[in-house]
């Protein structure tokens, strides 16, 4: 998969990730064609770049397919918003929605468990916090299938994901969505949501199940496990196991995601980011939790010890050493013949560097060659 400059797109394109705009419409679901239309939509709406499954629109790669169906996705981002709406008019929860949208995602991934989580989908400012929420349970659920929760555990947990930023509603969305650095009151703010959503589930805790859980993932999803978080400074197990996981999606979502303020980090330097952020994370959860994440996603192009090549595929437990497909030696020169290598029963250093971004273009100008083409 490339990601394009939306001034690069071209029609016949198929993008490789959804775009959602206000209460969970999809404005462009992955796996569409890019029309004229589309691709003025995008360029209007202020959308920076898209990754597409091929930059050749006569090839017609298809992305991967989702750890959740996006019917589910979509359904579940709109009755998050909906919930946030109606916390924040005062309103009753409609429990039975929430419960039924939390069932939903479970039998998504436990029924869908060969899939690994890919790329993530682009969300326009002002709906950012909703999407993120169902990303957030999405990515909770994926441990909890690992670790083998109970299916009551899997429940709290899920819910405790789409229900861990409602502290949220108190942050003005000036804070949220600031391009510049923040000010120590507005810093103050955002550090401020994780008690105020606690408080607010707390609020609503003869409607919701295991209330005193859900409203310590709210209040828990910015801790550390040496102290270093916030809003109290908790160390090690004074966290609840579940914030934990939820913090590890939370971040994951974060660094992966596009903001007004930073660009979306790859995969593979948000797992470099994580994996050395020593005292933040408990190591099993976050072993745990890139298990299930498609560190080199399918159609990510490497240079490796044997050449380069494309991911080709990605397999639970082994996302670190994807399967690929080489089409150059290390010298840049094209083979007669394309070799498929199994990266896991190499050396755990044969991946040598990524190549993304406007790397990426110039390389796939320079040998004059889409490596998508290796996916067909």
């Amino acid at each position: 998969m490339l990601s394009i400059p939306a001034k690069s797109l071209r029609e016949g394109m198929v993008i490789a990730q959804s775009i959602y705009s206000k209460a969970g419409a999809a404005f462009l679901v992955k796996g569409k064609v890019l029309t004229f239309q589309y691709i003025k939509r995008i360029k209007k709406i202020g959308i920076p770049s898209v990754a597409v499954t091929t930059a050749d629109p006569n090839l017609k790669v298809e992305p991967p397919e989702d750890v959740v169906q996006e019917k589910t996705r979509l359904d579940a981002i709109r009755m998050v918003h909906d919930v946030f709406e109606n916390i924040k008019g005062k309103k009753a929860i409609d429990t039975e929605r929430l419960t039924k949208i939390t069932d939903r995602i479970i039998k998504d991934v436990l029924t869908r468990r060969e899939h690994l989580v890919q790329l993530t989908d682009i969300r326009l400012h002002d709906t950012y916090t909703f999407a993120h929420s169902v990303n957030v349970a999405v990515l909770s659920a994926m441990i909890g299938k690992s670790l083998r929760l109970s299916d009551e555990d899997m429940k709290i947990l899920v819910m405790g994901g789409l229900l861990h930023d409602l502290g949220k509603l108190s942050v003005s969305p000036h804070i949220l969505n600031k391009h510049g650095k923040l000010t120590t009151e507005e810093f103050s703010a955002i550090k401020a949501h994780p008690m105020d959503g606690s408080r607010r589930i707390r609020e609503f805790r003869w409607m919701l199940p295991k209330a005193s859980v859900l409203a310590a993932i709210a209040a828990q999803h910015h801790e550390h496990i040496d102290g270093s978080g916030y809003p109290k400074g908790l160390f090690g197990d004074q966290t609840h196991r579940f914030a934990k996981m939820v913090a590890i999606a939370d971040v994951y979502d974060a660094l992966t995601s596009e903001r007004p303020y930073k660009k979306a980090y790859t995969p593979s330097i948000a797992y470099g980011v994580m994996m050395h952020s020593h005292g933040h994370f408990e190591t099993d959860l976050l072993e745990e939790f890139f298990d299930n994440v498609a560190i080199y996603p399918v159609g990510t192009v490497l240079r490796t010890f044997f050449g380069y090549g494309v991911v080709t595929k990605c397999e639970f437990g082994h996302t670190r050493t994807p399967t690929v497909c080489i089409f150059a030696d290390k010298k840049k020169n094209l083979l007669d013949q394309p070799v498929t290598i199994d990266l896991k029963d190499e050396s755990p250093h044969a991946i040598e560097k990524e190549i993304s971004g406007s790397d990426l273009m110039a390389f796939t100008h320079n040998l004059s060659i889409d490596p998508s083409k290796y996916l067909i």
